[in-house]
C-alpha cells in the first residue's frame, strides 16, 4: 500500500497526460464584448485614482473601442485632474457569463503600461471571494490585501516579470516542486496567511508582461480549470510557437498538446473542485491605490514624486495605458 500511495503522490505532480479535447463555447471578438460584458462603473475597492465609466460614457469618450477583432479598453489622457475631484476615468469589464470547468484563452497584443498603472486580468466570484476563488492570469510576484478583505492583484507600475496565482479560503496548498517552467514564489493558497500573498509561480519566458510583451506584439495567455487541477500557459506573438489550435483560434482545442505549462496548481493538498465556483472574467484599468500608489513600489519602478500627484498631472503620460484585446475564447 505504501508504494501504491507514492506512485500517487508523484504522478498527481505531474500534469496528466490524459486527452484534453475542448469545444468553443464563446468567442469574444470585437463588437461581441460590448453585448457580453458589463462596464463597472463602480467605486474601485482598491482605493485608485481611478472612476469607473459605465458603457455610454466610455464609448462616447473613446474609453471603449470595438471594431473588427479589436477591443480597446483605455483611460482619459487628456484631462489633468482637479485634486479634490474625481480620479482618471478608465473602464473595468466583467463577463455576463460565469464559468466553472474550462479554458480560456486571452489573444493580447498590447496591455497597459506606464507609471502609476494597475491593469487586471483574473477570473473569480466577486460575490463570495475568497470561497469562490481567484485565478490571476496577469500578475507579479508582490501582493498586498486591500483594506476591505478584497483582493485584486496583477501588475503596477511596468513592474515585471509575470506571476500566475491562486487565492482561496483555507486548506489550499500546493506543492513546492512541481512539474512546470516557471518557480514557485508561495505554496499557501489560502488569503487569511502570509499577508494574502496567494501560491504564486513567477513566470521565466521572455516578452511575458509589460513594456516588453508590448513591444513584442503581445501575446497568448491561456489557463485550463479543472476539478483536479488549473494550468497556465504563456507564449509571446513573436518567437514564441503557439500551438495552432490557439493562435488560429480554432473550435477545438487539445491541452495536452500544448507542452508543460508556466504554472500548475494541482490539487493534492486542495479540493480545487470545492475552492473554486462559477467565476466571471474581469478585465480593468485602475491608477495608483493600495498596491501601485505605495510610495516604496511607486519610487522602485523609477517613478517621479507621488503616484496620485502624477496622474493628476500628466494625462499625456497615459496614451500607452490602453488594452487591445484581439479575443478571448472560452472553451469547454
Amino acid at each position: 500500500m505504501r508504494c501504491t500511495s507514492l506512485a500517487f503522490i508523484a504522478s498527481s505532480l505531474v500534469p496528466s497526460t490524459f486527452a484534453a479535447t475542448y469545444g468553443l463555447i464563446d468567442n469574444y471578438v470585437g463588437s461581441a464584448f460590448l453585448s457580453s460584458f458589463t462596464h463597472e462603473a463602480i467605486a474601485d475597492p482598491t482605493h485608485g485614482r481611478v472612476n469607473y465609466v459605465d458603457q455610454g460614457t466610455a464609448v462616447a469618450q473613446n474609453l471603449t473601442f470595438a471594431s473588427g477583432n479589436s477591443l480597446v479598453l483605455r483611460a482619459d489622457d487628456t484631462t489633468v485632474l482637479n485634486p479634490s475631484g474625481p480620479g482618471r476615468n478608465s473602464v473595468r469589464i466583467r463577463s455576463v457569463k460565469t464559468y466553472t470547468t474550462h479554458v480560456s484563452v486571452f489573444d493580447v497584443r498590447h496591455m497597459p503600461q506606464g507609471c502609476g498603472t494597475w491593469p487586471a486580468a483574473w477570473e473569480t466570484d466577486e460575490g463570495d471571494w475568497p470561497n469562490g476563488g481567484e485565478v490571476d492570469i496577469y500578475s507579479t510576484s508582490d501582493f498586498l490585501p486591500y483594506s476591505d478583505g478584497t483582493q485584486k492583484i496583477e501588475g503596477v507600475n511596468d513592474m515585471s516579470p509575470n506571476a500566475m496565482t491562486l487565492h482561496t479560503g483555507a486548506n489550499c496548498n500546493m506543492p513546492a516542486s512541481r512539474t512546470m517552467t516557471g518557480v514557485s514564489t508561495a505554496t499557501n493558497c489560502d488569503v487569511n496567511t502570509d499577508g494574502n500573498t496567494g501560491c504564486g509561480v513567477q513566470a521565466t519566458s521572455a516578452n511575458n508582461y509589460g513594456p516588453s510583451f508590448n513591444a513584442n506584439g503581445g501575446g497568448w495567455y491561456a489557463m485550463e480549470r479543472t476539478n483536479t487541477f488549473i494550468k497556465v500557459w504563456f507564449w509571446p506573438r513573436n518567437g514564441g510557437s503557439p500551438p495552432s489550435d490557439v493562435s488560429s483560434g480554432s473550435g477545438s482545442i487539445n491541452t495536452d498538446a500544448w507542452g508543460t505549462p508556466a504554472a500548475f496548481f494541482p490539487n493534492t493538498s486542495c479540493d480545487i473542485g470545492s475552492h473554486f465556483d462559477q467565476n466571471n472574467i474581469i478585465i480593468n484599468l485602475t491608477f495608483c491605490g493600495d498596491w501601485a500608489g505605495i510610495d516604496s513600489i511607486f519610487s522602485a519602478a523609477g517613478c517621479p514624486g507621488s503616484c496620485v500627484d502624477y496622474v493628476n498631472n500628466n494625462p499625456g503620460a497615459f496614451t500607452n495605458a490602453y488594452w487591445d484585446i484581439a479575443a478571448v475564447r472560452v472553451y469547454e
